[in-house]
């Protein structure tokens, strides 16, 4: 019988206890990898579709298109998926997605934000994603926007009509505070966010601030430039703001442009 009171025998255990479990631990996320894969598709796909107003909700509540219909409403909604390379505060090429998946081979809808947002940071150009579709007879496009809250990273689709005014929105959070900051993820906070204009009348970029003392609760002034803040979340409300008046600015070269063609 083996001497179990010798230090050998102990690390050899111990290796033994971290190859075992290493090797489980990899196997088990290498199982897990499509389905991991396919949820972020789905939620990608059914979060673009929810700022451009596609969705099953009713009164008060989200409600997203299901899981199985998503992947064909999304094919039939979106019209186009545009991708723009940004650098320097110019959009220097426009892409189709066939023409951005033939050099990348992956869709425009799962372009990590993240890392083109590192990218920018490096001096190197970026992807912006924009999609397109139809909301009422009209054309709306969505684009996707990343900033931090209070505790970790926040984010969300924008939709917007060719004069960059607000038409549908959906944000999200990885860690901000349930019941406060978490509350961007609401339906009536995301609801405010519909028909507020990103530019001035002379078409200076602006974006929309989540303010503090907004003397329009009710939100019906759609030129202020601002919306409600959320009760005791005023650096998450911050982020929100941040993210939108940044990601988003970067988009008007391309709206200048269509309203230039029109």
């Amino acid at each position: 019988m083996a001497n179990t009171d010798k230090n050998s025998y102990t690390v050899i255990f111990a290796t033994v206890m971290v190859i075992v479990v290493g090797s489980l631990l990899a196997f088990t996320a290498a199982s897990l990898k499509p389905n991991i894969k396919e949820n972020e598709r789905m939620e990608k796909q059914q979060n673009i579709l929810y700022a451009m107003g596609i969705n099953e909700n009713e009164e008060g509540s989200i409600n997203f298109i299901s899981e199985d219909k998503v992947a064909e409403v999304f094919s039939t909604g979106v019209t186009e998926q545009i991708v723009l390379e940004y650098k320097d505060g110019a959009i220097v090429k426009e892409m189709s997605r066939d023409e951005f998946m033939k050099a990348n081979s992956i869709e425009p809808y799962l372009i990590d934000v993240k890392k083109q947002q590192t990218r920018a940071k490096e001096g190197k150009s970026r992807f912006l994603p924009l999609f397109k579709g139809m909301q009422d007879n009209k054309i709306v496009y969505v684009a996707p926007i990343r900033g931090v809250g209070l505790w970790d990273a926040i984010w969300g689709y924008v939709a917007l009509d060719k004069d960059m005014v607000v038409r549908g929105a959906y944000f999200d959070h990885k860690g901000e505070t349930p019941g406060l900051g978490a509350n961007i993820k609401q339906r009536y906070f995301m609801d405010d966010f519909y028909g507020e204009k990103l530019l001035t009348d002379a078409g200076v970029f602006k974006g929309i601030t989540v303010a503090k003392g907004n003397n329009d609760p009710t939100n019906e002034i759609k030129d202020d430039y601002e919306v409600d803040a959320l009760t005791g979340a005023t650096i998450t409300g911050d982020g929100v703001s941040a993210m939108i008046k940044k990601d988003l600015k970067l988009y008007l070269p391309y709206f200048q442009n269509l309203k230039n063609k029109s």
